[in-house]
């Protein structure tokens, strides 16, 4: 069974190091994303050589709005990548007000994403799906989008799908009544496992990168489908996305 999590913030867990090691010695592939472009150089630094562990590069729209002189430094390692995360746009009462600035942000992620030829986008789009969908319709060529814990309307899924977007889906997602309604409308080819740990819990727990997969029991429900036939439509759709992502 391959062990897959495409959403991941590595740096955040109590000990990074030996989540990162741990991951590493199971064979997890993991993107791992960040926060902001000042964390990005130290979280890659936790990838052990050899690893299927990969770093995305990000500005989170919780702190995007109060960041945007970051997004000269965001330019500068855009080329070490192909995968950009954790990006978007929150709609949250607590970050409403900043919706504006986060939208000239992502914009200018998406300018720079397409500018490199696409990049591997894993999105947050809480309170703000259809915002973030605009922007992907304006600029198609910023590359692969993911749209993260998706919690958008049935509208709003719909029109993401004709889009041709990826879906990446966890266990704490999943718990929920909403979340299996929306993972059963789900197309079977753009789903991805992720954890979101250590924010993704099990119990009072983080969720470790290596229980991403855990996610196929649910889908499995969901799709009214075996566990390990999703097991299998997961890694697939994951090999795939690498290679469209290694295309790119």
């Amino acid at each position: 069974m391959a062990l897959i999590d495409t959403h991941c913030h590595l740096d955040l867990y109590e000990d990074p190091k030996a989540v990162a090691e741990e991951a590493a010695r199971r064979g997890v592939y993991v993107i791992s994303v960040t926060t902001t472009p000042t964390a990005y150089v130290g979280t890659k630094a936790l990838e052990p050589y050899g690893s299927r562990i990969r770093t995305a590069l990000g500005l989170h729209p919780e702190l995007a709005a109060d960041r945007v002189h970051e997004l000269e430094l965001f330019r500068r390692h855009l080329p070490s990548t192909k995968y950009v995360g954790e990006v978007g746009i929150d709609g949250s009462a607590p970050h409403r007000h900043s919706i504006d600035r986060q939208g000239r942000v992502l914009t200018s992620i998406f300018d720079m994403c397409a500018a490199a030829g696409g990049k591997t986008i894993s999105l947050h789009s809480r309170g703000a799906a259809g915002l973030v969908l605009d922007l992907i319709e304006q600029e198609p060529l910023a590359g692969q989008f993911i749209l993260h814990w998706f919690s958008g309307t049935s509208a709003q899924l719909s029109r993401a799908i004709k889009l041709g977007c990826w879906f990446s889906v966890g266990p704490a997602m999943l718990r929920s009544e909403r979340g299996m309604q929306i993972a059963s409308r789900l197309p079977m080819d753009k789903v991805l496992p992720e954890s979101d740990g250590p924010f993704g819990m099990n119990g009072r727990k983080p969720l470790w990168p290596w229980e991403a997969i855990d996610v196929a029991a649910s889908l499995s429900a969901a799709w009214g489908i075996g566990t390990e036939e999703a097991q299998n439509h997961l890694a697939g759709n994951f090999r795939r996305l690498v290679a469209d992502t290694d295309r790119g």
